[in-house]
């Protein structure tokens, strides 16, 4: 199982809820390889102080969280040149139209407009490279990113019958619940480490008070009574995040609040992150207190992995008339 996660921005309880907290339940099933994704962050303009002190921000985060290092191989894309290299003759076997129809460029270059890179153009080449490098079987993904994989499924055909048998054709895995935490500010539109309104995100290392107010504070509607309802998607969202933080289900969330209002539910769901996050942060405050022991995980991870990426570009190179 392989999956990559970009270092930009602030890790929020929605990459945590959707994402991370899933990776560390399937250690539990599959082999896991962990990517942090610092290739892909340069698709867009990054500070360069700022992406080094976020990749290993981000890599204390996904240990903190409990991704075992001692289990799953954890490491950093841009240490494994395979990566490029592959994503290079990928594009050259990837038509122009294939990537056309990716989603996710629409939108980002309409926000960029003429800072648009070619690099994010060519976002899915490289995601294809990072997937297809270490025969991965299975792809856990949010929804958002479904496409991508898809791409790389198509990817990976393409090649296997052009120069025979070479790369595994892999599967995403969508959480069923979870999978899409909305904006406190705006319920219709997915928490995203890019936005940067205040109110918007519950990030991982805010403080308790910070939480409690942006609860507080977070849309609902006009509404009575508090049901699970997706028309609703301000209360909705506000009863998801309850959900997976407690793990209670939906009949007994629905009935711990009948006859109160969103105040009460507000007050529950706050308390609720806050004590969901406490052992994360901690251990957090504890990885990151000797910057060591993060160069030497990171280190080892890549180390880890290099050989099998490195086969399978060899083999790619070989079919391909390279070297």
């Amino acid at each position: 199982m392989f999956s990559g996660i970009q270092p930009t921005g602030d890790i929020h309880i929605g990459n945590y809820l959707g994402a991370m907290r899933n990776w560390v339940r399937m250690q539990d099933d599959y082999d896991c390889i962990f990517c942090i994704v610092d290739l892909h962050a340069i698709t867009i303009p990054q500070e360069p102080a700022s992406l080094r002190a976020k990749t290993r921000e981000l890599a204390g985060l996904l240990i903190a969280a409990g991704i075992a290092p001692e289990r799953s191989a954890l490491f950093i894309q841009s240490h494994i040149a395979a990566h490029s290299e592959l994503a290079w003759i990928l594009n050259c076997l990837t038509p122009m139209g294939w990537m056309l129809r990716m989603t996710q460029f629409k939108e980002k270059s309409d926000k960029l407009r003429e800072q648009v890179s070619v690099g994010l153009f060519d976002y899915p080449a490289l995601m294809a490279a990072d997937i297809l490098l270490y025969d991965s079987d299975y792809v856990p993904v949010g929804d958002d990113q479904k496409q991508h994989v898809e791409l790389t499924r198509d990817i990976a055909i393409r090649f296997n019958g052009l120069f025979g048998d070479t790369f595994k054709v892999p599967e995403p895995i969508i959480p069923p619940s979870g999978a899409r935490i909305m904006g406190l500010d705006d319920p219709t539109k997915k928490m995203s480490k890019s936005e940067d309104k205040t109110g918007h995100a519950i990030y991982l290392l805010d403080s308790p008070d910070d939480i409690r107010v942006k609860i507080m504070r977070a849309t609902t509607d006009s509404g009575r009574g508090v049901k699970f309802d997706e028309a609703r998607p301000g209360l909705f969202n506000l009863l998801v995040i309850y959900e997976l933080f407690t793990g209670k289900p939906r009949p007994a969330i629905e009935a711990e609040f009948e006859g109160k209002g969103y105040g009460d539910l507000k007050k529950a769901v706050g308390e609720a992150v806050v004590e969901g996050l406490r052992p994360l942060q901690e251990r957090y405050r504890e990885i990151t207190s000797d910057p060591r022991y993060l160069d030497d995980v990171l280190a080892k991870g890549a180390e880890r992995v290099r050989s099998v990426a490195e086969g399978v570009l060899g083999e790619v190179k070989r079919k391909v008339g390279l070297g």
